[in-house]
């Protein structure tokens, strides 16, 4: 059975960072497409960031333009793992956070967004910046 479990979320104050962890098990997701969204309340679930297998252990990563030079999302295959490190955190970036992993063949940008494209989902962790 896939699981992926996210950890390190919780409440910091405007400005201040946070890493995100999604440690997936039951599978391998090194060639995998993988990623984070996020969803606020009354808001639709909304791509954050992701990354995509290039070839020969190579990833590219992608982000929305509202996390652009703030956010790094990386990945550990040998702990089956992706993370999403926040700085400068805003108001604005409070949410449920949800890691998601493609179990197709997901390589680029255009499809990594989609939340449709993902197969497996954790089940979110709560992430508030106050201000």
């Amino acid at each position: 059975q896939v699981q992926l479990a996210e950890s390190g979320g919780g409440l910091v104050q405007a400005g201040g960072s946070l890493r995100l962890s999604c440690a997936a098990s039951g599978r391998s997701f090194s060639n995998s497409a993988m990623g984070w969204f996020r969803q606020a309340p009354g808001q639709e679930r909304e791509f954050v960031a992701s990354t995509t297998w290039r070839g020969f252990n190579s990833f590219d990563a992608h982000y929305a333009d509202s996390v652009k030079g703030r956010f790094t999302i990386y990945r550990d295959n040998a702990e089956n793992s992706v993370y999403l490190q926040m700085k400068r955190l805003t108001p604005g970036d409070t949410a449920v956070y949800y890691c998601a992993a493609d179990g197709s063949d997901c390589r680029t940008y255009e499809c990594s967004r989609r939340h449709e494209e993902y197969d497996y989902w954790g089940q979110g962790t709560q992430v508030t910046v106050s201000s």
